[in-house]
């Protein structure tokens, strides 16, 4: 095994590890231009008007970039480091692009079981309460497709705050949400940022003032 992007220091490591990141697509102004940060774990939000580069960076976080995008620079959490082995970066990361059409064709609890495939932190008990807090209990043994925009957003954002991955990104959570279910996420989040165990970066036009981030980038850093 290659030795550990954070190997050779006695202080925690931090959940994430970017050096000199840069993003562009092909004859536009870069979106991200030599951006280097350490982030630890709890609440990180990048923050940006529409058309910002919000969801390309969550996306290359994820090491999934999107078409056509010039991206140099690293990445590394504590298993897994990118340029390096892509399978092993997504092993560590959960995300679901909010525009998906990958779970269109299974049922609520097969797209469950999709997402929490070798998670094996994955928490049910939270999950399942989860579930209960977004209004999903009626819909579980339904076709994805036969539920709403929001009630799909909802079986995801169940499925990424009981993930045990250490890095969650979440793409605009609160869209297409009911009151109530924007109050029981930011109560989740409010959670994941007191346990301090694992990183949380939400992209979001809206600075959800309530919460406890931790750092918090705006968006394009250029």
């Amino acid at each position: 095994m290659a030795p550990s992007p954070f190997s050779g220091t006695d202080a925690p490591p931090p959940a994430l590890r970017i050096r000199d990141l840069h993003l562009a697509f092909e004859g536009s102004t870069p979106l991200v231009r030599a951006w280097s940060a350490d982030l630890g774990p709890g609440l990180t939000l990048l923050h940006g008007d529409t058309g910002s580069g919000k969801s390309t960076l969550l996306r290359a976080l994820a090491g999934e970039p999107a078409p056509g995008l010039a991206l140099r620079g690293g990445l590394a959490l504590p298993l897994a480091a990118l340029p390096g082995d892509a399978a092993a970066w997504r092993r560590q990361v959960f995300y679901v692009d909010p525009g998906t059409q990958a779970f269109h064709a299974m049922g609520v609890r097969e797209s469950v079981a999709q997402l929490r495939a070798d998670d094996a932190g994955f928490d049910t008990a939270r999950w399942e309460a989860l579930a209960e807090a977004f209004g999903l209990a009626p819909h579980l043994d339904k076709g994805m497709h036969m539920l709403s925009t929001g009630s799909r957003r909802k079986v995801w954002l169940a499925c990424a705050l009981a993930s045990g991955r250490p890095l969650t990104l979440l793409d605009e959570p609160g869209a297409a949400l009911d009151a109530a279910s924007v109050r029981a996420l930011q109560a989740a989040l409010a959670e994941v940022a007191q346990a301090g165990r694992r990183l949380v970066i939400v992209a979001s036009g809206e600075a959800w003032p309530a919460l406890p981030w931790r750092a918090r980038f705006d968006l394009p850093m250029a």
